[in-house]
């Protein structure tokens, strides 16, 4: 990657993707390097998590590397004192920034005001490790990409936007099914467009699930209520009326359709109860493939 950083998908070419696959799937067959041999990264959470946090932990751990976990508590990002400040004092003491963030304008931020690697760990705009995790997921149940059709049914928030963007960059057709108020932003669109453009990849918006998934390879799904739209969840739980992805949703894809969720997920709201642990769940695939994913990503970033 020639960026410092790893902030959005946006700025990671269609040939960095298939170089982070690739190093995702070799640490996953066991490669082990130990670029963070002697370094110390700061992991930087303004909300809580189990995958996330645990990933990075253990996988700074298993490349030799020692972390410090900083809650939204101890740090106070932005309000006891400027996400600049905080960055140059940081910049002097660790290695390296893992932030996961409300705002994408925070890592924005910390990157521009240090001289160490910043991660995206989420931010309201996308979440790009957990779509190189997904891909990677694809990519070991199927082996290639070529002519695949991946739906997402939901809201087209920071996880669809970092899907809708792998999967154009590779060649994956990409259909989102929302409602009207939640399709995914114009300039993650723009990008999607353009880099399906290149790859031959078909991107598109359709209305009805039902219709969506028809010749499916995988549905995927994220909650309809993120952190910090706590306020909202009335309305849009009243809004995604007719998006839970059931067993008879699913049967309306190919036989061979695989289920995606990149977790927590709320049983009885986006998915039926039995949906998350039937056969056709590769959503366990998906968590475990975030260690691997941002093994390779920590590995691209530090031995350059």
């Amino acid at each position: 990657m020639n960026s410092k950083d790893f902030l959005s998908i946006i700025d990671i070419s269609r040939e960095n993707i298939y170089e982070l696959v690739d190093k995702t799937n070799k640490m996953k067959s066991g490669w082990m390097p130990d670029s963070l041999n002697n370094k110390i990264l700061a992991l930087l959470f303004e909300k809580p998590s189990l995958r996330t946090r645990v990933s990075f932990e253990v996988g700074i751990s298993q490349m030799g590397g020692k972390c410090i976990y900083l809650s939204k508590d101890d740090v106070g990002l932005g309000i006891r004192e400027p996400e600049s400040d905080i960055a140059k004092v940081l910049d002097r003491w660790v290695d390296g920034i893992v932030a996961r963030v409300f705002s994408h304008n925070s890592l924005d931020l910390l990157a521009n005001n240090t001289s160490i690697p910043v991660i995206n760990a989420l931010s309201d705009f996308e979440h790009p490790c957990q779509a190189l995790g997904d891909l990677a997921t694809i990519s070991q149940h199927k082996g290639s990409f070529e002519g695949l059709n991946v739906v997402f049914i939901g809201d087209g928030n920071n996880v669809a936007s970092s899907l809708a963007l792998v999967c154009a960059s590779v060649g994956v057709n990409f259909t989102l099914s929302s409602p009207v108020d939640y399709k995914l932003p114009a300039i993650i669109l723009n990008e999607v467009e353009s880099r399906a453009a290149i790859s031959g990849s078909k991107v598109k918006w359709v209305l009805n699930p039902s219709e969506a998934v028809i010749n499916a390879d995988f549905v995927y799904t994220d909650v309809w209520v993120s952190m910090g739209q706590e306020n909202d969840r009335k309305e849009r739980l009243k809004d995604f009326t007719g998006y839970t992805v059931t067993e008879d949703l699913l049967n309306l894809a190919k036989p061979s359709v695989l289920f995606m969720h990149d977790m927590p997920a709320h049983r009885g709201e986006e998915i039926d109860q039995n949906v998350l642990d039937s056969s056709r769940s590769i959503a366990f695939d998906q968590a475990e493939n975030r260690l691997y994913a941002q093994k390779a990503i920590m590995h691209s970033l530090f031995s350059k």
